[in-house]
């Protein structure tokens, strides 16, 4: 994996992603949540996660043995939105370029205004106020954003906003502004954005224009991330990599990034 060590993104304008770090030595940090019967799923999903045991005890040949079956809606947990989620004939789960999954990340905060206002939006101040203090995003850049809305998984309502079954009218927690949106993935080109709620929009859009945004460029979302508070603005490397649904839009994410 020597190569992955000294892969440099390109920037538009002319400058370098940080080199990755080495495999050997790094520091992992995992931004999955786990999945189980309490894992908050969209509240118009008619299923959650289950897990349903095929055998788990001693066989007649006196060894253990376990083995489960599971079934879940693609977006729930921790889990990527493929571009096919939101635009037709877009990258589905299996074809999204491995390249856009593993690459440098940034970490935009914005925990501060989040704590504030629960509907907040990234802007494209926020951006812009990011990059003024480290750096001009590169081409290719896996944008985090930190709201800080992981502390409160996985308590449906205070993480969703309102945990009324069958209901996603009334939800409430931090995304992604349109404007911003747009600047990260039209002029910065960036290959994924992540945020720590449940959605790349925020939790009243009905229009979901964030998720078309970044669709139409084949961007994909990873959302309900874990771990984002232990991460630097700028230095970690993520690999996202769901599982490999042929066709699908979405799916199941086991998150990490590393650290020098």
């Amino acid at each position: 994996m020597r190569w992955l060590a000294l892969t440099l993104t390109l920037v538009a304008g002319g400058g370098m992603a940080p080199r990755a770090p080495d495999l050997a030595n790094a520091r992992i940090v995992d931004l999955t949540h786990p999945f189980d019967a309490a894992t908050p799923y969209w509240p118009t999903a008619t299923t959650g996660f289950e897990l349903r045991t095929v055998h788990k005890g001693r066989t007649p040949d006196g060894y253990f043995y376990s083995a489960f079956s599971f079934c879940a809606p693609e977006h729930g947990g921790t889990h990527l939105d493929a571009p096919f989620h939101f635009a037709e004939g877009a990258f589905a789960t299996d074809a999204i370029p491995l390249r856009q999954l593993v690459a440098a990340a940034v970490v935009v905060d914005v925990s501060a205004p989040a704590s504030r206002d629960a509907d907040y939006r990234l802007t494209t101040g926020d951006v812009r106020a990011f990059e003024e203090k480290h750096g001009r995003i590169a081409a290719g850049t896996i944008v985090l954003l930190r709201t800080g809305w992981s502390a409160r998984w996985p308590d449906r309502k205070r993480y969703l906003g309102d945990d009324t079954p069958g209901d996603a009218s009334r939800l409430h927690f931090p995304g992604y502004g349109k404007e911003a949106t747009e600047l990260l993935v039209r002029e910065r080109k960036v290959g994924v954005l992540g945020i720590d709620t449940a959605s790349l929009d925020h939790g009243p859009s009905s229009d979901f224009i964030v998720h078309q945004v970044a669709a139409a460029a084949g961007v994909p979302g990873l959302e309900n991330l874990a771990g984002l508070s232990d991460l630097p603005p700028v230095g970690a490397w993520v690999v996202a990599l769901p599982m490999k649904i042929a066709g699908g839009s979405g799916g199941p994410l086991r998150a990490i990034a590393l650290l020098p």
